[in-house]
């Protein structure tokens, strides 16, 4: 499984997301060798690579899902200093977006549930792009799904999940916003219950990640990859946790 180091974008800088809380979340700011100056998104992008040793960067452009200018040339800067696979959530609802977004070098685009007005969409896009190149964003808040006004499905999670994946998306995340940032764990009953509905689909989950231990559960629960930026931050997980599951996984799979 692998680990996916999270940025979260607002304003140009790097914040600390908590509890989905967006408009209060503050910049990242870290002591450690090198530092992480307040907001700086190329130190934390340093930091997942060089100090944990991440491949795969998941980027949320806050802005852009809130409907402001898009933070693209930070995102730019990103794909080109980083010998990183970048998920980009920027609130992609059009082909014609999605394709702006692969421009930036990013390798998934994810098209978020909260912002999606129709699962048409999400199929156009995935026709236009290519499945693999596409990943559903299951928002959530408090297991429940965070569907737009707009969005004429009612479903569970794992309901919704199924759909996406039939309309063409690749990958699925499973994200709840209340948890990101609390270290309050992760629904695994939850994560199974998607991991069911999607057996052929790229499963990575986040949101309350504490530590290896939710780390090594989410790979047992058949997650491909996991969501983390506070156990990262925090020191909660180190670099030697990390290619301990890389092996792990690795390991199962022979």
């Amino acid at each position: 499984m692998r680990v996916i180091g999270v940025v979260d974008l607002l304003g140009g800088r790097a914040v600390h997301a908590r509890a989905g809380d967006r408009e209060r979340y503050a910049p990242v700011c870290l002591s450690v060798d090198p530092p992480v100056p307040p907001g700086s998104v190329p130190a934390l992008g340093r930091l997942y690579a060089d100090g944990f040793g991440l491949r795969d960067l998941y980027v949320a452009d806050l802005d852009a899902i809130f409907r402001r200018r898009p933070q693209d040339e930070i995102v730019r800067s990103l794909t080109a200093a980083f010998d990183a696979d970048v998920w980009l959530d920027a609130g992609v609802v059009s082909v014609d977006r999605a394709r702006q977004v692969l421009d930036l070098g990013v390798a998934h685009v994810v098209v978020g549930l909260e912002t999606l007005p129709s699962l048409d969409a999400l199929a156009a896009i995935c026709a236009a792009i290519g499945r693999d190149r596409v990943a559903f964003s299951l928002d959530l808040r408090d297991g429940a799904p965070m569907a737009g006004p707009g969005f004429p499905i009612a479903e569970p999670a794992e309901v919704l999940a199924a759909l996406a994946v039939e309309a063409g998306a690749g990958a699925v995340i499973v994200i709840d916003l209340a948890r990101v940032g609390t270290g309050a764990g992760l629904d695994l009953a939850l994560v199974a219950r998607v991991r069911e509905a999607v057996p052929g689909a790229t499963l990575v989950a986040g949101g309350g990640v504490r530590g290896g231990d939710d780390l090594v559960a989410l790979d047992d629960a058949g997650c491909d990859g996991a969501l983390v930026a506070s156990a990262l931050i925090a020191g909660r997980i180190d670099r030697a946790e990390v290619a301990a599951l890389g092996r792990r996984q690795r390991s199962d799979r022979r």
